[in-house]
């Protein structure tokens, strides 16, 4: 999540990628939220919208409540500005369903962006927690600080130790669909792009 960071992409962003996108993006900028957006259907590889308003619930963690009123406008701008694309598939209970995938440009992009803006992202994270661990300690009297200095550290060792654990150490194995055997190359994905069998 790049918070209040408005991303230019006339910045570090290959020519070859900025000339998939759509000519009439303008001004050539992403909100936080729409990066967001984008960073969580490149972890599922492909989401429906509702799926989406899901996962973006799970990752705010009740600071902020994605709305289908919001989400569902900017999948359509960020297909119509070609970082997204869909198609139709065969939901596991039988309905078709529509699910959001990234293209090309899309994928791109958010890999140039993440790259060239991780260490600033992580440096950032380590100073909000600092402040904001700092602001909740001093909020109790004196007396009962040691005992939150202590609660904090623990929270936040194992925050750190629970990110660790989700960080792939080497590439995923290769995963197949159960019922159409189609190679499924990203874990997250809940259907599979091919027959939209559930995926275990």
């Amino acid at each position: 999540m790049w918070l209040g960071k408005i991303l230019d992409l006339n910045e570090g962003v290959p020519q070859d990628i900025k000339d998939m996108l759509s000519k009439s993006m303008e001004p050539r900028k992403l909100t936080p939220l729409e990066f967001t957006i984008l960073e969580n259907v490149f972890n599922a590889k492909q989401v429906s919208s509702h799926d989406l308003v899901e996962n973006l619930n799970k990752h705010f963690a009740g600071t902020v409540k994605a709305n289908p009123i919001t989400i569902l406008p900017m999948l359509s701008k960020l297909k119509l500005r070609g970082f997204l694309d869909s198609k139709t598939v065969k939901s596991p209970l039988g309905p078709l369903v529509k699910v959001y995938y990234l293209t090309r440009a899309g994928e791109e992009v958010l890999k140039t962006k993440v790259n060239k803006n991780f260490l600033d992202q992580m440096k950032f994270i380590e100073n909000f927690l600092t402040e904001l661990a700092s602001i909740y300690i001093k909020s109790f009297p004196e007396g009962e600080r040691k005992e939150r200095v202590q609660e904090v550290q623990n929270l936040i060792t194992s925050m750190l130790e629970s990110v660790k654990s989700k960080v792939p150490a080497t590439p995923a194995l290769e995963s197949k669909c159960p019922q159409c055997n189609v190679k499924i190359d990203r874990e997250n994905s809940k259907y599979c792009p091919n027959c939209g069998a559930l995926l275990s």
